[in-house]
């Protein structure tokens, strides 16, 4: 259903439990090399939680066996593929339902299904619209967003140690939940109310369902479970609002209510598309902003194209896409990063990847974080994430000199969104 990888991301996990939870045991391993169950419960999860994440394993285990490997989630066989030529084997460019959305609605407790190729096609141009009517409705919007964090990192001494990730966070909540849900985030105690109960989600989504200690905790669980309610109470009321009338800023959800879907589907699809990309949004500033903190080449040459591009003219819609060597810049900070290292599939039937028979119903990864090491693959665009990022960074970047603190050392944390393990911290100064 979903083109964009704002939407993918948050299905993987939701992926794994309901695969493990919905099909029968498997013990055939179909002559993938890889490695043997090390409990007969829990299979290689074990292994997993020892190499630090889900990632860091794949890397190990391609190395040791190739760009095609198998091993076990619980009593569930899976195949990782590891190179982009693996990838394109596999990859049926026809197929227009995605099975990710499908698994994390069932999570969710949403029950809503898929529709018929024609359906998902019609979809797919609908959420692609969304994206792009929304951005171009709220340009104006993410500008002046943008200055008012640049105002605000101009009044702080040159000394002073700038908290990125709280800050990006904080930028891409009030700028993605007002292009996604309209004006009521215009309110900055909507924004936080909004940021704590995603924050619960997303974690929960990130590891409570995969290790099985959110149904282990009843505190956990109802805390989940309200913040979910409370998520979903706020997008109802938006989408009764929206319904039958007529705005001038179009934010997302009007393309889904002006859409041919039903409300729960309206619902659904927008709890999704709300709660990834504000999260990959505020990754990729961070990731982008840090990095270009670490290299005053780059940062130079991006400053000179944004003065070629604009000079002393205001930052439009027309000049962004002018701004290739950003571009650039954000590709190479999603694959340095690794900014979303694991997307999957269920096999829905028996298919041939190099000299391997992979299975029906099994659970195929796409190991993005290994196929991203190598520099010649460059990732598909975060159309959402980019244009957020892109904008950011012209007003940042046109008046600020981005420095790192000395001696900071960044640890990289793989979850279902790349992150840094502590805070990272930044210095800026005038041009």
């Amino acid at each position: 259903m979903l083109d964009f990888a704002i939407f993918a991301v948050t299905f993987l996990l939701a992926l794994v439990a309901a695969v493990l939870y919905l099909y029968p045991a498997s013990r055939q391993a179909a002559g993938i090399p890889g490695i043997a169950p090390t409990e007969e419960k829990d299979g290689n999860l074990p292994d997993i939680v020892n190499s630090g994440s889900l990632h860091e394993f794949l890397v190990n285990l391609h190395e040791r066996y190739g760009p095609v490997v198998s091993f076990w989630f619980g009593r569930r066989l899976v195949v990782s593929l590891g190179t982009v030529d693996v990838l394109k084997q596999h990859i049926n460019p026809n197929k227009t339902s995605d099975p990710f959305e499908t698994m994390l609605k069932s999570l969710l407790r949403y029950q809503s299904g898929g529709g018929n190729v024609n359906e998902n096609h019609m979809k797919k141009k609908l959420y692609e619209s969304g994206v792009a009517n929304s951005l171009q409705s709220n340009f104006a919007l993410l500008l002046k967003l943008s200055e008012e964090l640049l105002d605000k990192w101009l009044s702080y001494p040159e000394s002073q140690h700038v908290p990125l990730c709280q800050h990006m966070l904080g930028f891409a909540m009030k700028s993605v939940t007002q292009m996604v849900m309209g004006n009521t985030f215009e309110d900055d105690q909507e924004v936080i109310h909004f940021q704590k109960n995603h924050g619960t989600v997303w974690s929960e989504i990130g590891k409570g369902f995969l290790d099985g200690s959110l149904d282990k905790s009843i505190t956990r669980k109802n805390q989940y479970e309200d913040a979910l309610t409370q998520l979903e109470s706020i997008l109802k009321k938006i989408i009764k609002e929206r319904k039958g009338r007529n705005f001038s800023q179009h934010i997302f959800i009007d393309s889904l209510v002006q859409g041919n879907l039903n409300d729960q589907q309206i619902l659904e699809d927008s709890m999704i598309f709300s709660l990834a990309s504000c999260i990959i949004t505020a990754k990729l500033c961070t990731w982008a902003i840090y990095f270009l903190t670490t290299s005053e080449e780059v940062q130079k040459k991006l400053y000179e194209e944004i003065d070629q591009v604009f000079g002393k003219d205001p930052i439009t819609p027309e000049k962004i896409d002018r701004l290739r060597y950003c571009r650039q810049v954000l590709c190479e900070t999603v694959r340095t990063a690794k900014l979303t290292p694991v997307s999957a599939h269920l096999q829905d039937i028996e298919g041939k990847v190099d000299k391997f028979i992979i299975p029906r119903e099994t659970l195929v990864l796409y190991a993005l974080g290994v196929v991203l090491q190598d520099p010649s693959t460059w990732p598909s665009p975060y159309k959402f994430a980019y244009m957020v990022t892109t904008v950011l960074l012209s007003v940042l970047v046109r008046r600020l000199h981005l420095l790192s603190v000395e001696g900071q050392v960044i640890e990289t944390k793989y979850e279902l969104v790349t992150s840094s393990k502590e805070e990272a911290w930044i210095t800026v100064s005038k041009r």
